[in-house]
């Protein structure tokens, strides 16, 4: 047995310190990463709550005000494969910094926009750095923290923040459009984006871990133009109809496109998105976990927003604040569902039981009607959805990107944000239509010129969004249960990511 030197002891403690500080340094990455991404969730819906203030300053119409919210979809969605592989290829801090510097300029013009063409374009360019920015930032945190306890701690913060930033949007939107004016709604993220980009600029290494590899270019327009085909397949839906070859044209030829993007992935020796992804059971449970939750939340953020101001005569504030409990209820049950639950039951217990939840929060929110009040018929419902949905999102995210090569973080991470963005679209875009359908189906069995029918029909058409939210839940819970492996997931110690800092 060899013997202790007299420089055991200060080179253990030595490294102990090393090790401590690198761990401090972490939660700071975290923290930075943190701020980025609450910047690119907010602005999905913070400038929704300012869209009446800007149609009524720049003058444009009722039928151009969703290109608003869609040109930044569009853009964010089918470029976020190619972000992440920038990321991948080219280093994760330089993505990070050139993310949050182009979000930030762009922010800054859609704040000085003087028409809606300026305003569009504005949004537009938020969305093509945001799809840089976002899988950056997850991949980041998906390389940084590899101890089990850590990761999960880190990844309950970064979902509960992925999960909670739309309502947090309604919130500082209502808060800036009511007390300054809506273009502080774009604003407000170069103040963000300062702090994000000095913190990353300091404590950020870089690691280029496919450095090797080359940039799939045919597998980047076939995606690219798929994904783009899909939400503006379902934009289209929303402002025609189904039947509308705007609609269907779009939706079949991204699913044609998506289709030749898969086969051409198992055909190029540099795939984009290399499939070895898609295939680990647990992962591509964990993608479809993502994608449902995008799609169910939106019966809770966008027609419960309607409900609250149209009918309760909420102010844009105070609509914000009245979804903060189920912000709140998130955050919580996402540290215990990361931290407690899936390190001893794992995700076939624990996202299938978050889903459930959720299911009966949207089902118990039908209830709503013309004399029901916020504190008895609202409140309950939303702090068990936030409940339900912190036991989804931070652990599918978490599943999602673990174990995945170092190399193929950016694109594992690119392919959550593409999850929860196509998910939103079809959500948006089924639950709008669904709504409209149930209200005119409400007023030609009624006298629609009263005004009690129509007060009536519009609560129609709100609880069969969340009727359905509660369906699309209630199918993730089956799916969810069907797909995942029994027990705790292993990392794979030759998949583990490498801490670059």
């Amino acid at each position: 047995m060899p013997q202790k030197t007299l420089t055991d002891g200060p080179r253990t403690g030595a490294l102990a310190k090393a090790h401590a500080e690198a761990s401090g340094k972490r939660w700071w990455i975290l923290a930075v990463i943190a701020i980025a991404q609450l910047m690119v969730v907010l602005d999905a819906t913070i400038v929704n709550i300012a869209l009446p203030s800007a149609q009524a300053d720049l003058g444009f119409s009722d039928g151009n005000r969703q290109w608003i919210v869609t040109a930044y979809a569009l853009a964010f969605a089918s470029l976020l494969l190619l972000g992440g592989r920038i990321a991948d290829l080219f280093g994760r801090k330089p993505a990070f910094l050139v993310g949050v510097v182009g979000f930030a300029a762009a922010s800054a013009l859609g704040g000085a926009a003087n028409g809606f063409t300026m305003l569009v374009i504005a949004r537009a360019l938020q969305g093509v750095f945001g799809a840089l920015l976002a899988p950056a930032a997850l991949s980041l945190l998906n390389t940084t923290f590899t101890d089990a306890r850590e990761r999960a701690r880190a990844f309950s913060v970064y979902g509960a923040i992925a999960g909670a930033g739309g309502a947090v949007g309604l919130l500082l939107g209502g808060v800036l459009t009511d007390a300054f004016d809506w273009r502080w709604t774009l604003y407000v993220n170069v103040a963000i984006a300062v702090v994000a980009f000095i913190g990353g600029w300091v404590l950020l290494g870089n690691h280029r871990d496919a450095a090797n590899a080359r940039l799939d270019v045919p597998g980047t327009v076939l995606v690219a133009a798929g994904l783009f085909s899909v939400v503006y397949g379902f934009s289209n839906a929303e402002t025609h109809d189904w039947g509308s070859p705007l609609t269907w044209g779009f939706l079949g030829a991204g699913g044609l496109l998506l289709a030749t993007f898969a086969w051409w992935q198992t055909r190029t020796a540099h795939p984009l998105l290399p499939l070895r992804i898609l295939l680990d059971r647990d992962r591509g449970a964990s993608f479809l976990a993502v994608l449902i939750t995008g799609a169910g939340m939106f019966g809770v953020f966008l027609f419960l927003t309607y409900y609250l101001q149209l009918n309760l005569g909420f102010s844009p504030t105070r609509t914000g604040v009245a979804f903060l409990p189920m912000v709140g209820a998130l955050m919580v049950a996402s540290q215990v569902g990361t931290t407690v639950l899936m390190p001893r039951i794992g995700p076939k217990a624990v996202i299938p039981l978050g889903f459930a939840i959720a299911t009966a929060g949207m089902a118990w929110l039908t209830g709503i009607g013309l004399g029901s009040d916020y504190v008895s018929a609202v409140l309950p419902q939303l702090i068990v959805i936030g409940a339900g949905l912190g036991l989804v999102m931070p652990p599918a995210m978490q599943l999602a990107t673990g174990g995945v090569a170092a190399e193929d973080a950016g694109v594992a991470s690119a392919t959550v944000n593409a999850m929860q963005q196509v998910g939103g679209s079809i959500g948006t875009a089924l639950l709008n239509t669904l709504a409209a359908s149930a209200a005119t189906d409400y007023l030609s069995g009624h006298n629609p010129a009263s005004r009690p029918v129509q007060a009536q029909a519009t609560i129609e058409s709100y609880t069969t969004a969340f009727g359905w939210s509660a369906g699309f839940f209630a199918a993730g819970t089956v799916i969810a249960f069907l797909l995942y492996r029994r027990g705790v997931p292993k990392q794979d110690a030759g998949a583990a990511p490498v801490v670059h800092m």
